[in-house]
């Protein structure tokens, strides 16, 4: 196992940051991460919905790839509350996170409707970040991977787009803020089988493009271990990277870490 040649680098701000305190965090960690070839890194960042116009302003040209935190599989409806694909499509949104673990387990949104908002994401020309973990109650019982697979499956079911497609593995009890750091032997393995799935899913050459990225309790102290995983091809961070200078910092030791 080989490990691509781009490495993939983001992160969620969840319900945290005004558009001001966006604004401010964007404009730093775009001029810190300038010089960076985009060959070299993908870097994201999944502000809160009423930051996006602002972020999207502000990023206009950068290589800091902008996404929104959820997306209604419908384009428009009787669906109160919820952001249409037309909707972020509007706003040149580039990327749409789907599934992560508070939409799932405080949301109760299902599998299946995961998988449908996987579609229409790909189908409005979005990059998909489907984010996918099992439950701590779910390890202790030995059923990680049966876990994983059943997600990935049922959220990539008819699925044939697998260009702007993307994996984020994160385990419910390894985020937030009492999150239990995962060792990185376990997160290579999942990965391992995860891409076992995608195989199954899409075929080998077409799976092989597929990013996979390790979301959960990622900081400084674990940032190299986890990226140097051979099955790991990029991170999905929390809090640690929410002030640009410490995402800098992490984005730097990561790179630093491929040239060693």
């Amino acid at each position: 196992m080989t490990k691509r040649g781009k490495i993939y680098l983001g992160t969620n701000t969840k319900m945290y940051k005004t558009i001001a305190e966006t604004e401010k965090y964007l404009k730093e960690l775009e001029e810190l991460t300038r010089d960076i070839p985009e060959e070299t890194a993908e870097l994201f960042v999944i502000p809160s919905y009423t930051s996006l116009p602002a972020a999207r302003e502000l990023l206009k040209g950068s290589h800091i790839r902008l996404g929104a935190q959820n997306m209604c599989w419908e384009e428009q409806g009787q669906f109160t509350g919820e952001i249409s694909p037309l909707m972020l499509k509007e706003l040149a949104i580039d990327i749409v996170e789907i599934g992560h673990s508070e939409r799932r387990h405080v949301f109760r949104e299902t599998d299946e409707e995961e998988g449908k908002k996987v579609s229409a994401a790909l189908e409005h020309g979005f990059t998909a970040l489907l984010c996918v973990g099992e439950t701590l109650e779910q390890r202790k019982a030995g059923i990680s991977d049966e876990v994983l697979s059943i997600q990935l499956k049922m959220g990539l079911q008819g699925v044939t787009e697998h260009r702007r497609l993307w994996v984020a593995y994160e385990p419910v009890w390894a985020i937030g803020v009492n999150g239990i750091p995962a060792a990185e032997e376990y997160v290579n393995e999942r990965h391992r089988r995860m891409k076992r799935v995608l195989e199954e899913l899409f075929g080998r050459e077409k799976a092989s493009v597929i990013p996979v990225l390790y979301g959960g309790s990622v900081n400084p102290g674990n940032v190299v271990p986890l990226i140097s995983q051979p099955w790991v091809d990029g991170l999905f961070i929390g809090r640690s990277a929410w002030k640009a200078e410490s995402f800098n910092r992490l984005i730097r030791m990561v790179l630093q870490s491929r040239t060693e």
